[in-house]
């Protein structure tokens, strides 16, 4: 998983000021990158995304076990983007339309804020 241009987990952002003895913490948008070239199936699909978003291991490999997880089991982080995006939508047609519907209609529901990119 990256969660950065760099590749490192963000959680927060600090900056220093002339004379600050302590850097001042702001909250930052955690990004994760999330690599969907060269899957071939769904069931892979799945298992990237049970393994980057932090799914249990009861997560049932479909999209409706998607939908319970990203509504009720794991927080999802703010941003999320997509590299591959096209490979797998010739790929794997089924799969990418549905992850996303699934996070539209999440977007929609629960975070306007979230952001998504397909890239």
């Amino acid at each position: 998983m990256k969660t950065s241009e760099e590749g490192g987990r963000l959680h927060g952002c600090s900056s220093m000021r002339a004379g600050d003895e302590q850097p001042e913490v702001k909250a930052c948008p955690v990004v994760i990158i999330l690599d969907v070239s060269g899957l071939p199936d769904e069931r892979a699909l799945h298992l990237l995304l049970q393994r980057e978003l932090g799914f249990p291991d009861f997560y049932g490999r479909n999209w409706a076990a998607f939908w319970d997880a990203i509504t009720g089991l794991v927080w999802i982080p703010d941003h999320l983007r997509f590299l591959g995006w096209e490979q797998l939508a010739e790929e794997v047609p089924g799969g990418a339309a549905m992850l996303r519907r699934a996070l539209d209609n999440y977007r929609a529901r629960y975070r306007p804020e979230l952001v998504v990119e397909f890239e």
